[in-house]
């Protein structure tokens, strides 16, 4: 059974106790320390060795929230789950991809909820790691955080891809709506192969092999979006499509 490394964090000692004693009975959390304050946890995690983080918001000296935020650049980022009697700032802990919320007083079966969904995605994570670690013949994809869980994406699915500020959405070959993740595009052009997939404008990406058609500075989609091609974009657009005109 897959022990996930768990720090518990909160100023509050009845509260650090009750987190504490849920995670010692949860057989497959191991409780790898508990502190009250932001700082000494930032310590901990640093050294790369939590998997999953129960954190109260409001703490003094630094909050749950600035202390995820520094952690951002971290390499080994632990899953979330922020505890706190204030629900303002559900938007927030979602902003960076919290796992999940759980608003004071929380019983254990709401803490159980939480905890399992975050079992499931470190699980998720894992596999994905191990399969992409290992070449298959024919198949090419990836894994994107979406609406807290883990979503596959197949690149020879992926129709275009739109940019939304911190945000992207990516467009997939007969699904009814787009998948939003958390991703800049320069990341997801990383991921992609420049041969297929073309960036013609700052907010757009599109995989060429869905190209309906091309008129003046648009490019038409199956969908019908027209999407402009960008004057920064364009010797690389060009480039791209002209290899394939005949």
């Amino acid at each position: 059974m897959l022990k996930v490394k768990t720090l518990v964090v909160d100023d509050e000692p009845l509260a650090l106790d009750l987190v504490t004693e849920y995670v010692m009975q949860a057989p497959y959390l191991e409780l790898v320390g508990r502190c009250s304050n932001a700082k000494e946890a930032f310590e901990i995690i640093s050294q790369g060795n939590i998997q999953l983080l129960f954190c109260d918001i409001q703490m003094p000296g630094m909050s749950g929230l600035t202390l995820m935020q520094t952690l951002q650049n971290a390499k080994t980022l632990p899953k979330v789950i922020f505890t706190t009697a204030f629900s303002q700032y559900a938007l927030d802990g979602f902003k960076l991809d919290a796992v999940d919320y759980l608003l004071k007083p929380f019983d254990k079966d709401e803490f159980l909820k939480a905890a399992n969904k975050a079992k499931r995605l470190i699980e998720l994570e894992q596999n994905a790691a191990i399969t992409n670690a290992e070449p298959q013949e024919g198949i090419d994809f990836f894994f994107v955080k979406s609406e807290y869980k883990l979503v596959r994406i197949d690149k020879q699915r992926i129709v275009y891809i739109e940019g939304m500020k911190d945000y992207i959405k990516i467009y997939i070959n007969g699904e009814p709506k787009p998948v939003l993740t958390l991703m800049s595009m320069k990341e997801m052009m990383q991921k992609l192969n420049e041969q297929q997939f073309v960036r013609l404008h700052r907010s757009f990406i599109v995989n060429v092999a869905f190209v309906r058609g091309i008129s003046r500075s648009l490019v038409t989609m199956p969908d019908g979006t027209q999407i402009p091609v960008g004057d920064g974009y364009r010797a690389q657009f060009n480039e791209v499509i002209g290899k394939r005109v005949i």
